[in-house]
């Protein structure tokens, strides 16, 4: 089938062959392919290929004839009306009926008054609503066509496979020539706003409406748009519905309604995704009489909006294009380019059913499962031979075809016949054991029973261990156990064993069939299997067990038997279908629909202060589905255990900060090991979905915490309960709950103790990705925490006992699946991830079988099975290896084997502690060294074995490109493995009670009281001032001017007037910032920061970052270092004021591990201060340098840091180094700071000549970063990091590995040049895990920054104290920090001074942490050092009026900066904005010019005021009447020129302006613009989209006009943006609807001048900015600078041509780039301003 979308999709030819009559020789396989062709063939000698009817008319919708169109005209433009409505998900099928019904009702009460129109509806549906199956079981009989279905590969990295398929048509187009005629039309109603709109249909076939047949002929062309739709994609279900009407084609709104009505009145709403039905089975009943016609050459076509996106200017070359269409399957194909094959997605099955008599088929399997199946069995050559294929017959017809084999003499009569029916499949294995787990795990992956054939004996036995494993965990299986004949029982026979409940009660069901036999009616075979069938899919389900007794002989030896046991058979003989069809009935109460044990479950729901919903084992995506839906509407925290698919979940959206409305808690394990949490953490009702909770540490705690009301949800009746602490039990399934919950309105609570959960959640997440991610060495942690990254696509995961689940549930972690689009508004109602599903053998929890089972889960699931297990599990099941070689009908697995040599479990467990070494290793880890690579090469399984993260990530990139079963080893130490263990516990300990503490402020005093509310603090008042002060001596980092000054700015941010917090940003020439770029970002934050809620949590990382972006809106990266340094700061000591504590108390917090006595001893004796290291330029004589240094002795430095490298030989400052140990001796450490100024070899001679002179490091000796190493082992030196980290961007622990080397002993590290405290204290720890030490430095800042990061630096030496003795490792001792640029402080920005002293005890000049807050807490500014304020600039804000000629416009502008100023900046804003939407830009750039905002006609609070006599028809809002109001408006403000800034709508304007008002306009920066359209055909479409958008806004109002205009592919971008929901808001406040509709539909870019021409003229600047996601723009944007430069008349003034445009592209924005990227458009507008004011 042809799979088009995006532009008009071309078909190909559709030439449908027939099979010719296949000869009765036939295998029994290929026969059943063709027997509906035979029949009807047989009836009446086939239909004629050329000329197949209905059988009767059927209501459809419209129907053109493209043929009997004389001319097109106006009918391929756009209708009236078109817009797609999302609707909230379902939670299920049934329910999206219902919602769609229900939205339909809705459009008919108010009907729109327009002639013509789309609307479709869509709605979200459990995943498992699949296409082909709803298809096949909802629509047989139906009277509904066409119908079809078709699956295709998306572009992605791996391809992921959609499936739609359709019902009616609520349009058809159809003809005999002109297909571009045909596509023209049917693209009227296609959504210019959407693609999810779309059209399907074939070429080489005609349509005949008058007598509905259907006709081949070569040129012709069938298109349609379905009624119904259903969309297949990975982790949810699309169902849609359209509604189209036109009265040119006399089809009213009314019509389609009806159609719609009448279409949904034969939708069933009962689909059951998980019933267990056979696919042939199913595929025939659906075709029932059907003519089948199967072609592999034609294919169906998907045509959706081809002007979409790229629609503006289209230029097709049909011709070209027609040359690929014989073999590939069209797709989303850029209209702009031509049309070539490698652009078209494969579309590789399709069907489509034209009606109940005929049907067309390509590359779909529909053969048919209805072989003669009596006369079959009446071959049968003896009796056990029609016995067994009784049995395997019944099997498959109950949707049992998946047969394990084992290999045996007496079950030959069952596997022969299992094996010679056409639709089964077959697996063996010599082990019975292994066979029995795969079953399982087929069990696992289908949830419907495999069928397990063994032969007698032990071989029956070997099944009991997945026969337990499947009791346990409710799996069906079917066991067929062939049995010796009761004569040979307790009589000595071979292999003759009591076999009769043999599993005990293990299984659901036993029967005992008797020897086959004529005397006995077959029926009662059949009711046996039914039976048993029927037993184990009921709750609970699980394995049953049939043994069947034969008699020789065994094989197909001839027989006489009797056809009288077949007697009652007839109508099993003539259906398809089981002979016993068991039924179920619900219940249906008169007086309500609950119970009244739901309602006291509801309202204890209702009543819950701290609920939290615990998730246990999913199997379903179904029921992850529903679990999303109830957790949404609870709005409770989530625990969700590793089996439950959600905590695994795949993240669609690249910001985890959107997806707040589920608070999953995923590390509750680890949060669990604070006491502090154990005791605070009291929720008052718990709900429990699923039994299996995987967390030891979990179950504990419910059997200490005591809640009043403890609920389980789960399906079987058993009481799994082994903290017995359940109160009420309801046996249903997950969506029947959920279901019954969703009815009632919950009230959304948010609580204090909500939020401290989700901040603990967040601490030790941060904790445990620190530790993973900053060990260099592959651990297992490491594996659990990314392997969820490894589920692309539509993989999953089985995961192994003991250790590995265990990881995996304490340290795994949702992923960013960067194989679907983050920004798709299909998900913009439901949260931005999807369940993956993870399995596991929890019923009993062995570690036997794992491979095996993982394998049939593969086979079962049919999914790509990313299976990790321990080695010992791994040797318990290397049979399995025999299973992994079978690939029939089975996706590529990836087995992981987590190899530490042994049982690492029982290193973890209290049996470590107390047992010697010696009898660990030989009786519990079980030590081995068995070559597990050997092992995969005797079964010819590819093997990988990785020893670092780099070949991990490598292996797995690797194997998934193979597309080949593979198995990973991941090698690894068990007592390594526990020691890392032990240290990421303890910390994850030691965080969680820290920040426990910190939220509220006593963690052993707090009671539930006190948890009402959570206090959001909010900035109300800020300023920053510009200080000037004299320094004593130049920066060592730069030149300074002659009079040594320092400038910068102190930020002050208030709560209230007691609660103030001061912050500094000082940058200086390392820093790569200019004061006026640090003071135009700082203008812009405080607009941002006014009122605004400080949820900030100190030193989490990305705690500050994320608030800078989801609170402001603002890219992290875009703030400046040093800013975002400063007002962290200033945040920090708010904090701390507002709690009236220090701020070294805020960050470090209570110490759990101090509660040892001796620890408590050692932190009473430890001073609160640091040592500062003194700093020293060497740039005078060795002498007088020595000299110095000894004055710095004497004041008490017992460390110094000295500048070298600025000499003209390393030799001298060898020198000057000797010469300082000559004059002070060893009793010192000196520091040397090089700053990258030396060559490698200009280092190692400096290091040659220091060596013996006991440098403590020196910093940064090479100028090359990549020389380091290599200078740390030839020198042999002591070497410390500087300029090295400053320039680590994002997450700095990856880039950090390569410092790892032990000759690297510290980390200097300034904050304001690493972007902050949080960066700051994240690479000081991991510092602190590498033994190096971590020295903070100042980069001479005043004393408000010292006195900040004196406190800073008491907690990174607080923090290697931690890290010392949970590592218990030696400390780097007490570490001299780089504070020392006090010195250079002559001036100061108080009176008050900052006090520096020696340490009584003789350790050095240190900074004392309470003078450092007392300075802060005190702070008086000294006015005299200051050089302006700035507070908060106040817009001024007037209208004008500005008369036109048909009418007046009352603009309302904003303006700020002097009103003096001749420099004038003018801001024009996009459709749907206003004058606001710049403020904060403006605040930003006011200080260097007039800066003017305004409100465009129709738009904010501007006014038009229709001048008398006046039609308003008449009125005009064309770009350019606008561009000469505007100009109208300028000479009324100015009588000079000014800049134009504008963005989309706003930058066609200012185009235009500047190209012919260039006597007013000076300049443009064009945002995200276009000039025009270049084809008149395109603007003649554009022009009838945006009338049509027009009138969709005037008939159906802003709210739906939004929701259609923001769904748009140019928008996905901004749908990320957190701040995305309030602008959405803000546009809602437009009040003169007709006045907005008739600027869309006026100022079109269709309707506008194209000034593509006129950019060769072009005499004015202009910056062209576009957005680096926004494809379309970045493309136009670099097409406009070309026709600037390339002027022809302008080749001799080239050069200005040259300078005439400037182009930036706009990192990590798209289209709106004024709001997604602000602070780097902010900059780059100033700088385009100082070239031209």
């Amino acid at each position: 089938m042809l799979a088009v979308s995006g532009s008009p999709r071309f078909p190909l030819p559709f030439l449908p062959v027939p099979n010719p009559r296949p000869p009765i020789a036939y295998h029994l396989r290929r026969y059943c392919l063709y027997r509906h062709r035979l029949r009807r063939q047989c009836r009446g000698g086939g239909l004629p290929l050329r000329h197949l009817c209905a059988v009767a008319r059927r209501p459809t919708g419209i129907v053109i004839d493209v043929d009997r169109v004389d001319d097109v005209g106006d009918r391929d433009l756009p209708v009236d009306i078109s817009f797609v409505r999302r609707l909230p998900p379902a939670l299920t099928l049934a329910d999206g009926i219902a919602t769609l019904r229900r939205a339909a009702q809705e459009v008919k009460a108010s009907p729109p008054a327009v002639g013509s129109g789309v609307i479709r509806f869509e709605v979200l549906v459990p995943p498992g609503t699949k296409a082909l199956k709803w298809l096949c079981s909802q629509f047989r009989g139906s009277s509904l066509f066409p119908q079809f279905y078709l699956s295709r590969k998306l572009s992605s990295d791996p391809p992921i496979e959609l499936q739609i398929c359709g019902v009616g048509s609520a349009l058809c187009l159809h003809g005999s020539s002109e297909v571009k005629n045909g596509c023209d039309l049917i693209s009227r109603y296609l959504s210019f706003d959407s693609d999810l709109i779309r059209a399907y249909g074939a070429v080489g076939m005609k349509y005949d409406k008058e007598i509905l047949s259907i006709e081949e002929k070569s040129g012709s062309f069938y298109f349609f748009i379905p009624q119904v739709e259903l969309s297949e994609y990975d982790g949810y279900s699309v169902l849609s519905s359209t509604i189209i009407w036109d009265h040119s084609v006399s089809h009213t709104f009314e019509d389609s309604v009806c159609l719609f009505e009448s279409c949904f009145n034969q939708v069933c709403g009962s689909y059951d995704s998980s019933a267990s039905i056979c696919y042939d089975n199913m595929m025939t009943s659906y075709i029932g009489d059907s003519y089948l016609l199967e072609t592999g050459n034609a294919q169906l076509v998907n045509l959706s909006a081809y002007l979409n996106y790229f629609g503006d200017d289209i230029h097709l070359n049909w011709s070209t294009f027609q040359v690929y269409l014989d073999t590939e399957v069209l797709a989303k194909v850029d209209a702009k380019t031509s049309m070539q094959k490698e652009k078209f997605l494969t579309s590789e099955k399709s069907f489509i059913c034209f009606s109940s008599e005929f049907l067309f088929s390509a590359n779909v399997d529909l053969r048919s499962q209805m072989y003669k199946t009596e006369s079959f069995i009446r071959s049968g050559s003896n009796i056990n031979s029609a016995w067994a294929s009784l049995i395997v017959e019944e099997c498959v017809r109950l949707g049992l075809t998946y047969f394990c084999i084992a290999p045996g003499s007496r079950s030959s009569p069952l596997a022969l016949s299992a094996t010679g029916h056409p639709l089964t499949t077959c697996i063996s294995c010599y082990d019975e054991r292994s066979l029995g787990f795969h079953a399982l795990g087929y069990g696992r992956g289908s949830r419907k029973p495999a069928v397990v054939i063994t032969s007698s004996g032990t071989a029956v036995s070997n099944l009991l261990p997945s026969v337990v494993e499947a009791s346990q965990d409710f799996i069906p299986i079917l066991l067929l156990t062939a049995d010796r004949p009761p004569e040979l029982h307790d009589a000595g026979a071979n292999q003759a064993i009591n076999q009769v409940n043999h599993f005990g009660n293990f299984v659901r069901y036993f029967f005992n069939l008797p020897p086959p036999g004529d005397q006995i009616y077959a029926r009662m075979v059949l009711t046996t299997v039914d039976s048993a069938a029927y037993n184990a899919t009921q709750a609970p389900q699980g394995p049953v067990h049939i043994n069947c007794a034969f008699r020789e002989p065994l094989d197909h030896s001839s027989q006489n038997w009797s056809f009288d046991c077949l007697r009652g058979l007839d109508r099993w003989f003539r259906n398809d279908e089981p002979y016993t069809r068991y039924l179920g009935m619900k219940m249906v109460s008169a007086f309500g629909n609950y119970s009244s044990s739901v309602v006291e479950v509801l309202d204890i729901i209702k009543k819950a202060k701290q609920g939290l919903l615990l998730v246990g084992a999913i199997h379903t995506e179904d029921d992850m589905w529903a679990v999303a839906l109830l957790a949404r509407h609870l709005s409770w925290p989530v625990a969700a255990d590793i089996l439950s698919g959600l905590r695994m979940r795949k993240v669609l959206n690249s910001f985890p900060g959107l997806a707040k409305r589920i608070l999953f808690i995923d590390h509750i394990d680890q949060i669990l090991l604070s006491d502090s949490v154990k005791s605070w953490l009291n929720p008052d009702v718990i709900l429990q979905i699923g039994s299996r909770i995987t967390s030891k540490r979990v179950e504990m705690f419910l059997e200490s915490c005591f809640p009043s009301s403890y609920i389980l949800i789960d399906t079987h009746p058993c009481r799994h309960d082994p903290s017995h602490v359940v109160t009420h039990r309801i046996q249903t399934s997950v969506a029947e709950f959920a279901a019954s919950l969703c009815q009632f309105n919950l009230q959304r609570k948010t609580s204090r103790w909500q939020d401290i959960l989700m901040v603990l959640n967040s601490v030790v997440s941060q904790e445990i990705m620190f530790h993973v991610h900053s060990e260099f060495s592959l651990t297992e942690p490491y594996v659990a925490h990314v392997i969820g990254e490894a589920l692309y696509g539509d993989a999953i995961m089985f995961i192994g006992n003991s250790m590995v689940i265990r990881d995996l549930n304490m340290f795994g972690k949702s992923w960013l699946d960067h194989t679907t689009n983050g920004g798709n508004a299909m998900m913009h109602n439901f949260p931005d991830f999807v369940g993956a599903t993870v399995a596991g053998n929890r019923g009993a929890s062995g570690i036997d079988g794992l491979l095996s089972t993982a394998i049939g889960f593969a086979v079962g699931s049919n999914k790509h099975v990313f299976c990790v297990v321990g080695d010992i599990s791994f040797l318990h099941d290397t049979n399995g290896l025999s299973l992994l070689n079978q690939r029939a009908q089975r996706k590529p697995m990836t087995v992981i084997v987590i190899n530490n040599h042994g049982g690492a479990i029982f290193s973890l467990l209290p049996v470590a502690k107390t047992t010697s070494p010696e009898i660990l290793q030989k009786f519990f880890y079980t030590s081995h060294d068995i070559s597990i690579s050997k092992l995969c090469a005797a079964h010819r399984v590819n093997h990988f074995l990785v020893q670092t993260k780099a070949e991990l990530h490598d292996t797995l990139v690797k194997t998934r490109a193979e597309h080949v079963d593979c198995v990973v080893e991941v090698e690894n130490c068990i007592d390594e493995n526990a020691n890392f263990h032990r240290i990421i516990s303890m910390f994850a300990d030691n965080t969680a009670t820290h920040y426990l503490d910190y939220l509220l402020r006593d963690p052993y005093s707090w009671t539930s009281s006190d948890l009402d509310d959570m206090h959001i603090n909010k900035i109300h008042a800020m300023e920053y001032m510009l200080y000037r002060i004299q320094l004593s001596a130049p920066r060592t980092s730069g030149i300074s001017d002659s009079s040594f000054f320092h400038e910068g700015f102190i930020l002050k941010l208030c709560m209230d007037d007691s609660i103030i917090g001061f912050g500094e940003v000082a940058p200086i020439e390392i820093h790569e910032e200019e004061m006026i770029d640090v003071e135009e970002q700082l203008r812009f934050l405080f607009h941002k920061v006014k009122d605004c809620d400080l949820n900030i949590v100190p030193l989490l990382r990305g705690s500050f970052s994320n608030w800078i972006w989801e609170s402001l809106g603002i890219p992290p990266s875009s703030v400046f270092p040093s800013v975002k340094c400063g007002l962290e700061m200033a945040i920090l000591n708010l904090l701390a004021s507002r709690q009236k504590c220090r701020l070294s108390e805020i960050l470090t917090g209570p110490n759990p591990l101090l509660r040892d006595q001796s620890l408590v001893e050692y932190n009473r004796n430890s001073s609160e201060s640091i040592q500062i290291c003194a700093l020293l330029d060497s740039n005078d004589t060795p002498m007088e340098v020595a000299l110095a240094v000894a004055k710095l002795v004497a004041e008490g430095f017992t460390t110094v840091k000295l500048k070298v490298g600025r000499r003209e030989s390393p030799t001298e400052d060898a020198a000057v180094i000797q010469k300082i140990r000559e004059v002070v001796g060893y009793n010192i450490n000196i520091r040397a700071d090089a700053n990258r100024k030396w060559t490698y070899e200009q280092a190692i001679e400096f290091g040659s000549r220091v060596k013996s002179l006991c440098l403590q490091y020196i910093e940064e000796p090479v100028s090359s970063v990549n020389d380091l190493i290599a200078f740390c082992e030839t020198s042999g030196l002591p070497v410390a990091l500087d300029e090295s980290i400053d320039g680590l961007k994002g997450d700095p622990i990856h880039k950090l590995h390569q410092f790892v080397h032990p000759g690297i002993v510290a980390v200097v590290i300034k904050p304001s040049i690493v972007g902050g405290f949080e960066s700051a204290a994240h690479i000081a720890k991991w510092a602190h895990m590498h033994d190096k030490m971590a020295v903070i430095s100042s980069a001479y800042e005043s004393s408000v920054g010292l006195a900040t990061y004196i406190q800073f630096a008491y907690y990174v030496d607080r923090q290697n104290d931690l890290v010392s003795r949970i590592k218990k490792s030696d400390s780097c001792g007490s570490v001299a920090h780089g504070l020392g640029t006090y010195q250079w402080l002559r001036e100061d920005v108080s009176e008050q001074k900052l006090k520096i002293h020696i340490s009584p005890i003789g350790d050095g000049m240190r900074a004392s942490v309470q003078d450092a807050n007392g300075y802060l807490q005190h702070l008086s500014i000294n006015n005299q050092k200051i050089e302006r304020t700035y507070s908060e600039e106040k817009l001024r804000s007037y209208s004008i009026r500005v008369d036109g000629d048909d009418f007046s416009y009352v603009v309302r502008l904003q303006e700020a900066g002097d009103c003096t100023n001749d420099k004038i900046v003018l801001f024009l804003h996009g459709f749907l904005g206003t004058s606001e939407d710049w403020t904060p830009m403006m605040k930003a750039l006011s200080p260097s010019a007039r800066v003017i905002s305004v409100d465009l006609p129709g738009h904010g609070r501007s006014q038009i005021l229709q001048h008398d006599g006046v039609n308003s028809s008449q009125l005009s809002f064309t770009i350019q009447s606008v561009a000469d109001l505007l100009l109208k408006l300028i000479c009324r403000i100015t009588d000079g020129e000014v800049v134009v800034v504008g963005y989309s709508m706003g930058a066609r304007i200012a185009l235009h302006m500047a190209l012919n008002q260039n006597n007013k306009v000076s300049g443009a920066v064009l945002i995200s613009g276009n000039p025009g359209l270049r084809h008149e055909v395109s603007r003649r479409r554009r022009a009838a989209i945006d009338k049509s958008r027009a009138q969709l806004l005037l008939s159906y109002g802003l709210e739906c006009f939004l929701e259609t205009w923001y769904s748009g592919k140019m928008w996905a971008s901004l749908r990320e943006h957190p701040q995305f929901d309030s602008l959405v808001r803000t546009r809602r406040k437009h009040g003169n609807i007709k006045d907005l509709s008739k600027v869309l539909a006026d100022s079109s870019i269709g309707i506008q001048k194209s000034l593509w021409e006129d950019l060769k003229h072009m005499e004015r600047p202009l910056l062209i900015v576009a957005g680096e996601k926004d494809l379309k723009f970045k493309e136009i944007a670099g097409q406009m600078c070309r026709e600037i430069r390339m002027c022809e008349e302008c080749e001799a003034d080239c050069g200005n041509r040259q300078e005439l445009c400037e182009m930036i592209i706009v990192p990590e924005s798209g289209h709106a780039v004024h709001v997604e990227n602000p602070l780097y458009l902010v900059r780059a507008v100033r700088k385009f301003l100082l070239k031209l004011l």
